[in-house]
């Protein structure tokens, strides 16, 4: 279901995606124009159907996991949500997308600490049967933004 969000929700959701933990309803609602109870009765009906949740960003590297791999990979069309499935639960992998165009179909996210987790890891996707590695590379840095700034123009700094 699609959701009609007017200058209010996209503020709040430029602000939450900013910086979810430390952003007050008060400091939303100045942002946006409105009030801080409004902020909270439309984060409630966000939370409901737009946000899915909230998560940390972690600093992988001072947590020791110094090594950010990113694998491309090709499985078969009919086979390729289940390759998925499985590959995200194998030690290291942080996150798996499926694309629906082009042969190189599924993008695996891990971290490791070292080299050899690092090949354990990948002997793990190797393992998987129809799940073939077609490339891997080492991340250096991940730069994140709000989808299209989004909300951006609504706020008042």
């Amino acid at each position: 279901m699609v959701h009609n969000l007017d200058d209010v929700d996209r503020g709040i959701l430029h602000a939450l995606q900013g910086n979810a933990r430390e952003a007050t309803a008060a400091d939303m609602g100045d942002m946006v124009g409105t009030s801080a109870s409004t902020v909270r009765n439309r984060i409630d009906y966000l939370e409901e159907n737009v946000i899915r949740g909230y998560h940390p960003e972690l600093n992988y590297e001072a947590a020791g996991f110094d090594l950010h791999l990113f694998i491309v990979c090709r499985a078969p069309t009919a086979k390729r949500t289940e390759l998925a499935k499985e590959a995200l639960e194998l030690s290291g992998v942080i996150n798996v997308r499926e694309l629906t165009t082009g042969s190189h179909n599924i993008h695996i996210e891990a971290m490791a600490v070292d080299t050899d987790a690092a090949d354990e890891t990948r002997a793990g996707i190797e393992n998987l049967d129809d799940l073939e590695i077609v490339s891997t590379q080492i991340i250096n840095d991940l730069h994140v933004q709000p989808f299209n700034h989004f909300g951006a123009d609504v706020v008042e700094d």
